[in-house]
């Protein structure tokens, strides 16, 4: 470091300042691009006519990623239920109790009367896929199909 410091004629402070600034600059662009793939894999999922919303949700429980079908009317509410819903998950998917005798968790899903709930949890890097879905969808194959678009994007 201090022969390069010294080459391009910068402190030692102003180097690692710069070097600071290119590894944020590396991370934000990779994260950017993650965000694109995951929003496209999102998109996907809504072409299916059952799918009312498919997003991406940080650790934090932000929306990074996804969101409603294009041109739909949620129902009432339906916001604060995918909230609602969301924080059960968030909680119910970092416990591990189990996983040891019957495996980490795939999905979570709830039917309710007006939706299907769907959620699964990205444990590396700690995002959730939340799914809505019209309640006359089987839940195997919207999971089987979710799973088929996000192969080897995590």
């Amino acid at each position: 470091m201090i022969f390069l410091t010294n080459l391009l004629g910068i402190s030692q402070i102003d180097y690692i300042f710069i070097f600071d600034i290119f590894q944020y600059i590396a991370l934000t662009s990779q994260n950017d691009i993650s965000l694109k793939l995951y929003s496209e894999k999102c998109t996907q999922l809504l072409t299916d006519p059952e799918i009312r919303f498919a997003g991406i949700v940080d650790k934090d429980g932000k929306l990074v990623a996804g969101g409603f079908k294009a041109g739909l009317i949620p129902y009432e509410g339906d916001e604060t239920r995918l909230h609602s819903f969301l924080e059960f998950v968030s909680k119910f998917s970092i416990r591990k109790e189990y996983d040891e005798s019957l495996g980490p968790i795939n999905y979570l899903a709830a039917r309710r009367d007006k939706a299907v709930l769907v959620s699964f949890p990205f444990p590396i890097s700690q995002i959730l896929l939340l799914i809505s879905a019209e309640p006359s969808v089987n839940i195997e194959s919207l999971a089987k199909k979710a799973v088929k678009i996000f192969t080897h994007v995590n």
